[in-house]
């Protein structure tokens, strides 16, 4: 069963990977966006950095717990900065999507990898 936790890590992250590729090849519409929910656009490169590299990390298994819960506050934080606009049904359903997504990372965080990481192989070494 270990081997099914593999595919809800990459289920769970790629959400932001495929959005993180996105924001790389649509910087004025990205840019734009943000700023309008009075986001600065300097947070831009590490929004990128953030919705790759975390992903990547969970998906390897790897600093798993940390990036599980910086993915989870993430999550949470997107939620209250783009989706408030609870008179707009698809709003009402994002703000919930990222609410579900960030409890998918805060049960990794609280569970950690399985046997089929990084972490894992790392931590059967030093033993």
């Amino acid at each position: 069963m270990h081997i099914i936790e593999i595919f809800g890590r990459i289920f769970l992250s790629a959400v932001f990977l495929i959005a993180g590729v996105n924001k790389i090849f649509n910087y004025e519409g990205t840019t734009a966006y943000m700023e309008s929910f009075g986001v600065p656009d300097f947070l831009y490169i590490p929004a990128i950095i953030l919705e790759i590299l975390f992903p990547l990390l969970i998906v390897i298994g790897y600093q798993t717990k940390i990036s599980a819960l910086i993915m989870a506050i993430f999550s949470v934080s997107l939620a209250i900065i783009f989706h408030t606009d609870f008179s707009n049904q698809m709003q009402v359903m994002s703000f919930l999507k990222n609410f579900a997504i960030a409890g998918g990372f805060i049960i990794i965080f609280v569970n950690g990898p399985s046997q089929w990481s990084v972490d894992y192989m790392l931590k059967s070494k030093t033993k």
